[in-house]
């Protein structure tokens, strides 16, 4: 059989392809049980000034370069990111909207509201 490696490559992954979209139910998103970035257009923070937001850096994915979405939904621009550590949440700046929360992707989430002192 005489077939170029381009040709083979690109065989093999339109079959692979091919058979990937024959599965029944491989083309529907799933259902997610916790919002993700985009569901966030919806979501309306209601300012609670007994409230600040906390890190938890054992779960957070910033820690390793993988995630912002905290940092990057913050509009009081509480959060900043260091690089090997996690998150901080400055605590004059922080509204307590749960913004922060509501788009943290990991579970136990790495950024809680919690009573101010």
């Amino acid at each position: 059989m005489d077939i170029s490696r381009k040709d083979f490559f690109k065989k093999s992954l339109y079959s692979l392809g091919e058979a990937i979209t024959t599965v029944t139910g491989a083309l529907k998103e799933p259902q997610n049980e916790h919002p993700t970035i985009r569901d966030t257009a919806d979501f309306v923070p209601a300012q609670q000034e007994n409230m600040r937001a906390v890190a938890r850096n054992e779960q957070c994915l910033a820690r390793n370069c993988g995630c912002f979405a905290c940092f990057e939904r913050c509009k009081p621009q509480a959060i900043t990111v260091v690089m090997g550590e996690g998150i901080r949440v400055d605590e004059t700046r922080c509204t307590g909207c749960g913004t922060c929360e509501y788009v943290c992707p990991v579970t136990p989430k790495a950024v809680r509201l919690q009573p101010r002192k």
